[in-house]
């Protein structure tokens, strides 16, 4: 059994390896937008906090067999373990959070609020007057793609605001445990993901058993899992292990620009001008982006 893990988990070091590590990123773009999609149909039958619960506990049960997060947790150091704690509690909040800010203001506020969280891990790690001008760019493509308007609603910012300080903790945490390589990363983000059920199961249990009982519901609820949390994930730490986090909060702006392609493919939804000029900004800001070495001292450390 252990040698039949060790060989599961190696490959992911293989496939990584294989893929160029912006591939792995756009693969998690894509399933990034696919999830939503599902979280949609379940918001009216099982709630907010019930979608988030599928979320997170379908997650952790599809990685559980192949992680033992139990034996991870059993042989990590003090530190180690105090970290997948942090992380665990943080994928728990950070995905409630995100659904009770979306259940009240428009998408296109949040997600502007999550990029200007990854806009200070980029200008961090922001190196050379290329890079700057990489920045630059991306920002402005950013601002053309999303129609920020502010609402007057004091809760929904607040979820927010919460989700975005988040992100940027997962951002960092998860370079933490993809040091090693990405099976390594795999393996402890299996451990956070169970610390994360957890935190959620008294928090959405309520709501979710709603849908215990519906079968296409439950398939649903799982359909939330893999597409929000199994494969983005997964990819996260692919493309984590081997980029700078500099360079990965920066690839986050081609977020948007997914979405406007996807919609435009799968939903029939027609890019305009200002729209498709956001995307070729984006693209270029991303294209001439050079990676370099991260500080190994400051705000990423004190995380």
């Amino acid at each position: 059994m252990g040698s039949r893990k060790a060989i599961s988990l190696s490959s992911f070091d293989r496939i990584g390896q294989a893929v160029p590590a912006p591939a792995w990123f756009g693969v998690s773009a894509i399933f990034h937008y696919l999830g939503p999609s599902f979280a949609v149909l379940l918001f009216p039958a099982v709630g907010v906090l019930g979608v988030a619960w599928f979320r997170i506990a379908a997650a952790a049960f599809l990685f559980a067999p192949v992680t033992r997060p139990w034996a991870t947790l059993r042989d990590a150091g003090r530190t180690a373990r105090l970290r997948l704690v942090t992380l665990g509690f943080c994928l728990a909040a950070m995905n409630t959070a995100f659904y009770l800010a979306l259940d009240r203001l428009p998408m296109s506020l949040v997600a502007a609020m999550e990029f200007a969280g990854t806009v200070l891990i980029a200008l961090w790690g922001m190196r050379t007057g290329r890079n700057l001008a990489a920045l630059g760019l991306t920002i402005a493509g950013v601002v053309l793609l999303i129609d920020v308007k502010w609402e007057s609603d004091p809760v929904g910012l607040f979820f927010a605001f919460l989700n975005a300080a988040l992100f940027v903790c997962y951002i960092v945490l998860g370079h933490r445990i993809a040091e090693e390589g990405a099976a390594g990363g795999v393996v402890r983000l299996g451990a956070a993901m169970a610390i994360a059920f957890l935190f959620i199961l008294p928090v959405g249990l309520v709501q979710a058993a709603r849908a215990f009982a519906a079968p296409g519901l439950l398939l649903a609820g799982i359909g939330v899992g893999i597409c929000s949390s199994v494969i983005p994930y997964i990819s996260d730490q692919l493309a984590m292990s081997r980029l700078p986090r500099a360079s990965f909060a920066l690839m986050l702006a081609l977020l948007p620009a997914s979405a406007t392609v996807i919609g435009a493919v799968v939903l029939g939804q027609i890019p305009g001008v200002r729209d498709i000029l956001g995307v070729l900004l984006v693209m270029a800001g991303v294209a001439i982006h050079q990676p370099v070495a991260e500080p190994r001292e400051g705000i990423a450390d004190a995380a």
